[in-house]
């Protein structure tokens, strides 16, 4: 494998060029964004990735914003080279590793422009890592860092300019690397057949000087093979995580759409904590790839290639590339005798059976 700038720098970890990352195909290196104001209904996203086997390095932002979503993705061959984050009219740049990152886009052709940075107000945590298996095999395996931030900088669509301030917009980056299905759908899946199962809610929401994250992954019959509750804050220093972390969710009729969610728990010193989503606007991820036919995550797309479009918020078509969405969502949050409003996102991806939810087939709605 070829040398490349990463190996000027002391990172290396295994005696081979800073490009190689072992045997696994769908090897990825992502940064994710997303922002949104405290008291209007806007959301901002972006993603950019690195393939390192597919040598292909991609991404895409969005914006929801006045009854709309609009699109922006790009794709180009990464030569081998990581450390050259930008693909097209997208551009991320750590200013300040763990505390300061920008994001730019620059498209032009359809008057779609941001310069927006991102500055963490907790410390980065480490999510638990992730490993799902599709019979014998390992299909994915992500390390994860979620840092809770403000925003500040502006975004102009078709004219329009949004200022975006510390105050007002907040939101969540993460950094996550590891093995999950990306590039060309796999040519010979495991044998037999198994129907896909999958349902992931995470959540970050920020309440003034405290933030608070929560994730589940269940099974099918709706045991959680990850939980993760934290909550941030001047009283919990650093990352505090909670204890006896349930749910319980209610589903909008004949869907998968979660419309609120509470959340119960403990903190180290026994308080109960309860925090009540409530879901507004949803954002659809396959504005930024996630279940994209054409435009998903790694695919070969040649040498640059860009694409935009726009969709309707007022409808929601809920299935896929529809399915998976981040709704931008209001919280109460209660811990102990005191109480706390807050903003952020619930997060819903939900394939197949989920006893719980009475979901027994891939995209059924009871």
């Amino acid at each position: 494998m070829s040398i490349t700038k990463a190996d000027d720098y002391p990172i290396h970890q295994i005696s081979k060029p800073v490009s190689e990352v072992g045997s696994e195909r769908n090897f990825y290196d992502r940064y994710f964004f997303n922002g949104y104001s405290k008291n209007d209904d806007i959301y901002f996203g972006a993603v950019l990735c690195v393939y390192p086997n597919l040598n292909i390095m991609d991404g895409s932002f969005t914006l929801a914003y006045k009854g709309k979503q609009y699109n922006s993705r790009a794709s180009r061959i990464l030569n081998l080279e990581r450390l050259e984050t930008e693909v097209g009219q997208l551009k991320v740049e750590v200013i300040e590793p763990l505390k300061k990152l920008k994001v730019s886009l620059n498209d032009i052709e359809n008057n779609f422009e941001a310069d927006l940075i991102i500055t963490g107000k907790f410390e980065p945590m480490r999510e638990p890592q992730m490993q799902l298996y599709d019979g014998p095999r390992l299909i994915m395996d992500t390390c994860r860092l979620t840092q809770q931030g403000s925003w500040s900088g502006f975004i102009k669509i078709n004219g329009e300019k949004i200022d975006v301030n510390e105050k007002d917009f907040v939101g969540t980056r993460d950094r996550s690397w590891g093995v999950r299905p990306v590039g060309a759908y796999d040519s010979q899946p495991v044998a037999p057949f198994n129907m896909p199962q999958f349902y992931w809610l995470w959540a970050p929401f920020h309440f003034d000087d405290i933030a608070a994250h929560v994730y589940f992954i269940d099974k099918a019959n709706g045991l959680s093979d990850t939980v993760l509750g934290v909550i941030q804050g001047p009283d919990y220093k650093n990352e505090f995580e909670l204890h006896n972390v349930e749910k319980k969710v209610s589903y909008a009729p004949k869907s998968r759409r979660i419309e609120s969610m509470i959340i119960s728990a403990l903190d180290k010193n026994g308080n109960n904590i309860e925090m009540t989503i409530d879901c507004g606007t949803k954002v659809f991820m396959c504005g930024l790839g996630y279940m994209h036919p054409e435009w998903g995550h790694g695919h070969n797309k040649g040498d640059f290639a860009k694409h935009f479009d726009e969709y309707d918020l007022n409808e929601d078509p809920g299935d896929p590339p529809y399915l998976h969405i981040q709704a931008l969502s209001n919280a109460v949050l209660k811990i102990a005798d005191k109480t706390y409003h807050g903003r952020g996102v619930l997060e819903q991806l939900i394939l197949g059976a989920h006893e719980p939810s009475g979901f027994v087939d891939l995209f059924d709605k009871p």
